[in-house]
């Protein structure tokens, strides 16, 4: 696919999605929301592919919706879609929700500005790390409207319900080490330093792990946030051990640790998932 708003690079095991309209500090466009999605779409469906990072091109992350529309740029579905039953759905949500039923990790390097959706598109993420240079904002408050992506659910599910709504209600800019201390970002580093480290951590997933295994791990802890009891977890674990305990990449993963050489996992989550997966559409979002 030719994307005219991101780049998308995959290479050695690691695909680079690049928020690319420097001159607008990457703000988003319903093109761009577009573009998001089957990018995801193509790393998910690329087994060469075991993990992604998420950056942004020139100084910022994203500086959040294109207000270039002026008064108006709120009105209507232009970053969204309408349902056949005439309901709105939002255009950040579109992504997150792609970004939650992930096979693959996705790693945000946050490089510099990263407000509104520059934010929450961050949540459904697996690990966030942030240049010192970086700027996060839940600004929805001071531009009359509401937090969108499904941020509502992700954040305070990130970092506690006080922390969430001390930036949400606010709704100010502060910089990376409040982040790091409120949870949202694991890091901070020096802006030079912040894309090998990104690839550094991508790597070692690439390296040493079942595909199989990290897609499955991914799933089972998104998915098990809002379980009301262990017991969804005990079983969902008693699943996943029986089917992956008789795997091949099962039986590769502790041949090659007795042997002390490095294991080459045959399992592609393309086909080789378990019967049981996705077992979260036993139940029906609508």
């Amino acid at each position: 696919m030719a994307y005219e708003q991101i780049r998308y690079e995959a290479a050695d095991g690691i695909a680079t999605v690049t928020l690319w309209r420097p001159e607008k500090l990457n703000a988003v466009t319903s093109v761009m929301i577009g573009e998001l999605v089957a990018a995801f779409d193509a790393a998910d469906a690329d087994d060469a592919v075991r993990a992604v990072i998420v950056t942004g091109a020139g100084r910022a992350f994203c500086a959040g919706a294109d207000l270039s529309g002026g008064a108006q740029t709120f009105d209507g579905a232009t970053r969204g879609r309408h349902e056949p039953d005439g309901e709105h759905r939002d255009g950040g949500g579109l992504v997150t929700l792609r970004l939650f039923d992930m096979k693959k990790p996705v790693i945000a390097a946050i490089n510099g500005p990263a407000v509104g959706f520059g934010a929450t598109v961050t949540l459904a993420m697996d690990i966030r790390i942030a240049s010192s240079a970086a700027r996060m904002g839940f600004v929805f408050s001071r531009r009359g409207v509401v937090p969108e992506a499904c941020s509502t659910w992700f954040l305070p599910r990130l970092v506690g319900i006080q922390q969430a709504a001390e930036w949400v209600y606010t709704g100010r800019v502060f910089d990376a080490e409040e982040a790091r201390r409120g949870g949202l970002v694991s890091r901070v580093m020096p802006p030079e330093t912040l894309m090998p480290t990104a690839q550094a951590l991508a790597r070692e997933i690439a390296d040493h792990t079942s595909a199989i295994s990290v897609a499955l791990c991914r799933q089972m802890m998104w998915k098990l946030l809002g379980a009301d009891h262990p017991m969804e977890a005990h079983r969902l674990d008693s699943r996943g051990m029986d089917w992956t305990g008789r795997s091949a990449d099962a039986r590769e993963g502790i041949s090659a640790f007795l042997e002390k050489r490095p294991a080459r996992f045959p399992l592609r989550p393309s086909q080789d998932m378990p019967p049981f997966y996705p077992w979260w559409t036993e139940r029906s979002f609508k």
